[in-house]
């Protein structure tokens, strides 16, 4: 059975990167070991087929493996959200609808991109599909990639859609975070979620409800820490978690001239972790030996300065973590 999604969703949900041997084929072994090297950091769920999981580059046939295998090793353990974004009305709603068959507890969209879409096209277009999806929707906010974003007014009024329940903001900027959080003040149970991991600290103390840390695929605890030392307003912990955060970003989202460099730091440090293969999907590729040593360098330094962080870790309570919970119903 499918855990009960929360609302709202609180925690650190990692948007998993997709294990593959070659273009269409899924590194088995390794997302066995990616997904219990993350639920071990106790993470609160799990998001495939995201911007981090190369969603756009994989076929259908292998969204919908990868949808089975996952759902099937996570179990009941967490929640799973599925990436449902497309250029196409249909094939999102037939991969909602093999999400809900697998036992997914949410569902993850953001806007279609290639044409141009104004704001009543986008809040009509949600309408429609809200009506026919079997599970949650949250939005997603990247207009870096999709060139369209959610203004915080289609927001409020998505909000009054049945089925639609949160938002992940990826588009660092907190000035339209703060936007959002404000016109979203009589909905306490929309979930707001913000991607960008160095802005997590920031976001949750000014009530972000957790985050979509790609880095948690590489190191879970931390960010879940990070997230628990915000709730609880321990600003030492938060200090001196966020600057190792900082440090992950600086040091290895930043090794060569890629724009899929970020992705291609995390599968690199997975791969040197033996965790999962690094290969990626077309139209991009592996780092070439001269960035794999640089990521190995910094792989190692991180490692040396996160063993004095080891005594702040676990030490968070997670009765300071107060709120009442509720609860999505499955579908709708």
């Amino acid at each position: 059975m499918k855990p009960i999604l929360p609302k709202p969703l609180r925690g650190i949900i990692p948007p998993m990167v997709t294990p593959l041997l070659d273009n269409d084929t899924l590194d088995v072994v390794g997302l066995e070991n990616l997904i219990e090297h993350i639920l071990a950091g106790g993470v609160h769920g799990l998001f495939i087929l995201g911007t981090t999981g190369e969603a756009p580059s994989l076929s259908y046939k292998l969204r919908q493996q990868l949808i089975e295998r996952a759902t099937d090793q996570v179990g009941d353990r967490v929640p799973v959200l599925v990436g449902i974004t497309d250029t196409s009305y249909d094939e999102s709603v037939k991969l909602a609808d093999i999400a809900y068959k697998h036992g997914v507890s949410g569902l993850v969209l953001a806007p279609p991109s290639y044409f141009p879409v104004a704001q009543p096209e986008l809040l009509e277009y949600l309408e429609h599909l809200a009506a026919r999806l079997p599970l949650p929707l949250f939005l997603y906010n990247i207009p870096g990639l999709t060139k369209v974003k959610f203004e915080p007014k289609t927001i409020l009024q998505a909000a009054q859609i049945e089925g639609i329940v949160g938002l992940k903001d990826s588009s660092s900027d907190m000035t339209y975070f703060n936007t959002v959080k404000a016109k979203m003040k009589n909905y306490p149970d929309f979930t707001l979620l913000v991607g960008p991991e160095e802005l997590l600290a920031e976001a949750v103390l000014i009530g972000a409800h957790g985050g979509i840390s790609g880095g948690a695929n590489m190191f879970p605890r931390l960010y879940v820490e990070l997230y628990n030392a915000a709730m609880a307003r321990d600003m030492q912990k938060v200090k001196s978690l966020h600057e190792m955060v900082m440090k992950i970003s600086t040091r290895i989202y930043n090794v060569g001239q890629y724009g899929s460099r970020i992705i291609k730091g995390i599968k690199c440090v997975l791969n040197q972790l033996n965790i999962c293969n690094d290969f990626m999907a077309e139209p991009f590729h592996k780092f070439h030996k001269p960035q794999k040593l640089k990521i190995e360098k910094y792989l190692a330094s991180i490692q040396h300065e996160l063993q004095p962080l080891e005594g702040q870790l676990h030490q968070i309570p997670m009765s300071t973590l107060e709120g009442k919970t509720t609860y999505y119903r499955q579908s709708h």
